[in-house]
């Protein structure tokens, strides 16, 4: 079955050819036959009750000096394609959550959208860890700096970081008597108007964050643990963090296996887990990366096997 497929992403000529997973995706769609659509945020609208985007038929190559042929942009209405991929990077801002709703119109329309437009909106990618509390480390979501205090007196090493935040920003690790303890949480907290997260030090960082990937719910064999440079407690390729290839363990296996019902009921069909050491930290549903560095290590497809599942949609 041919597909038109289109995709929601930042500028395609600013990507980082050696690691963009969307790249990746689009390279797997069009190897199928699939015709490929581009837009930016910017370029979608509603217009008389009908979801509209200002698309160009686009084509990929496997060249990093010339890895893109964009053609000329049209108005067109996205029921004019079968499947979206909504790839804008975070930050979760106004836009990104005005543009769930223009694609949740498109998804009434008849598209399928990937991910789902209502679970972006619902699943804040560090609260949504927090339904599964058996796989999660102790935690606090709170504004309040007397219960965020106490939880740091009980766990005397605590991270804490922003509800909304992206690629390790402003994480802080904040160990017994630390003087500084209460300027970061007015900062982090806006003098008490902001939720944040408070979470128990989790001492196997060093080993990595380990991010695994669920195709419609499946974990990926292998998870990429992004390690720590020296002198750094985050993980996060973004910081300065090193991504490492590892086989998922027992204990990776089970926490996927008790948030797959969840995901695919949510219609999240790829998402990435953060795990460290035997804990759930975050549930990444924005936009997940890491397939290149995984496919480049393992000598995967993963996104081949997204457009497989995404084709079995419509297969069914």
């Amino acid at each position: 079955m041919s597909l038109k497929i289109g995709v929601v992403m930042d500028p395609i000529e600013a990507i980082n050819y050696k690691k963009d997973s969307t790249l990746a995706m689009l390279w797997a769609a069009q190897d199928r036959g699939w015709e490929l659509f581009y837009l930016e945020q910017s370029g979608l609208y509603l217009q008389d009750g009908v979801s509209m985007g200002r698309m160009a038929p686009l084509s990929v190559k496997r060249d990093p000096a010339d890895w893109f042929e964009r053609g000329d942009y049209q108005h067109l209405p996205l029921a004019d394609l079968d499947v979206m991929l909504m790839r804008k990077d975070p930050p979760f801002d106004n836009e990104f959550l005005y543009s769930t709703y223009l694609l949740e119109q498109a998804e009434r329309e008849g598209v399928m959208v990937v991910n789902r437009p209502q679970s972006l909106r619902d699943c804040n990618e560090k609260l949504f860890a927090t339904r599964f509390p058996q796989c999660c480390p102790p935690l606090l979501v709170s504004r309040d700096p007397a219960l965020l205090k106490a939880f740091h007196r009980q766990h005397q090493d605590v991270i804490f970081k922003p509800l909304d935040g992206m690629g390790g920003a402003s994480i802080f690790r904040v160990k017994a008597e630390d003087p500084n303890l209460s300027v970061i949480l007015e900062t982090l907290t806006g003098h008490g108007t902001e939720q944040i997260m408070a979470q128990r030090y989790i001492p196997e960082i060093v080993d990595g964050d380990k991010r695994i990937l669920l195709i419609d719910g499946e974990p990926v064999d292998y998870a990429l643990a992004r390690v720590p440079s020296q002198g750094e407690t985050r993980g996060n390729l973004a910081a300065g963090g090193t991504g490492v290839g590892r086989p998922l363990t027992d204990r990776d296996r089970w926490i996927c296996a008790q948030v797959k019902a969840e995901v695919r009921e949510r219609g999240l069909l790829f998402v990435g887990l953060d795990v460290i050491g035997d804990y759930l930290t975050e549930i990444n549903v924005t936009s997940p990366t890491c397939i290149r560095e995984l496919n480049d290590q393992f000598g995967l497809d993963i996104a081949g096997q997204l457009m497989d599942a995404i084709s079995a949609r419509f297969n069914t």
